[in-house]
């Protein structure tokens, strides 16, 4: 699996399909490691060029700080040179949609931006809720999944112990999982104006972190943005992956072929 070192930290990478396709860039939430993308990214891997990473401190990256924004944004700077990425649409969800608005400023290889839940500061994050969803006791888990999930996804899939089992083995804890709660309580997007790329905004309309009401004000405040409700909580996009997944392949279609 290709590494980058950044700011003396490893991050760990993969990459699917064929890279002379369009490049898609998955950054993953508030101390969430990779599996978050294990809907989405193979998926879209078939008609695209995909890059998955453990943002430092999940996963199989180092664990040193600084947790900020800037810094995030920076790694995957990194990841991207190194993988000789020239473009690439970004889709974030939380603390990873807050480092692609602040690329999408700071960058140049951002092509359009998909971003989940997201808050353009920290001061519209419901912070115990944050910290109830990535709990620092990992026999909690279990029982903070029903702030991502409706019970009857939560039934019905048999999919809940093969969630808590990668949470264990890939979320940041400690310091780690610390600095990227701080990180995310901490973000200012700055003008929403100066970021004019293509913008989809998905929102659980049930969410408990940040209001359906705060994604729906974020995609009215970019220049480019559109507004996409989803049913169920923080991480609807995983309990509606077929159909948010085709949304967003038709998005970054549509956004290949205006780009210039």
């Amino acid at each position: 699996m290709p590494t980058v070192e950044t700011d003396g930290t490893t991050i760990q990478y993969e990459t699917e399909g064929d890279p002379e396709r369009p490049t898609v860039v998955f950054v993953s939430g508030t101390a969430t490691g990779p599996w978050l993308w294990g809907w989405q990214a193979p998926t879209l891997a078939g008609a695209h060029h995909t890059v998955v990473y453990a943002q430092r401190g999940t996963d199989g990256s180092d664990t040193d700080g600084p947790y900020t924004v800037d810094r995030l944004a920076a790694d995957l700077e990194a990841v991207l040179a190194d993988a000789d990425v020239r473009r690439a649409h970004v889709v974030g969800a939380g603390l990873g949609g807050m480092v692609a608005l602040r690329y999408a400023r700071e960058y140049s290889r951002a092509r359009s931006l998909t971003l989940f839940g997201v808050a353009p500061t920290g001061d519209a994050i419901d912070a115990d809720a944050l910290a109830g969803l990535h709990p620092s006791d990992p026999t909690r888990i279990r029982q903070s999944l029903s702030l991502a999930f409706s019970d009857r996804f939560l039934a019905e899939t048999g999919l809940t112990d093969d969630i808590v089992k990668w949470r264990k083995d890939e979320d940041a804890v400690g310091d780690a999982r610390g600095g990227h709660i701080d990180a995310a309580l901490g973000f200012e997007s700055g003008p929403l104006y100066e970021v004019d790329l293509p913008t989809l905004v998905f929102h659980g309309v049930d969410d408990p972190v940040v209001p359906p009401s705060v994604g729906e004000d974020l995609a009215t405040d970019l220049p480019r943005g559109r507004f996409e409700p989803v049913e169920g909580k923080r991480w609807c996009f995983i309990e509606h992956s077929a159909a948010v997944t085709d949304v967003i392949a038709e998005f970054i279609e549509e956004s290949d072929a205006t780009d210039d």
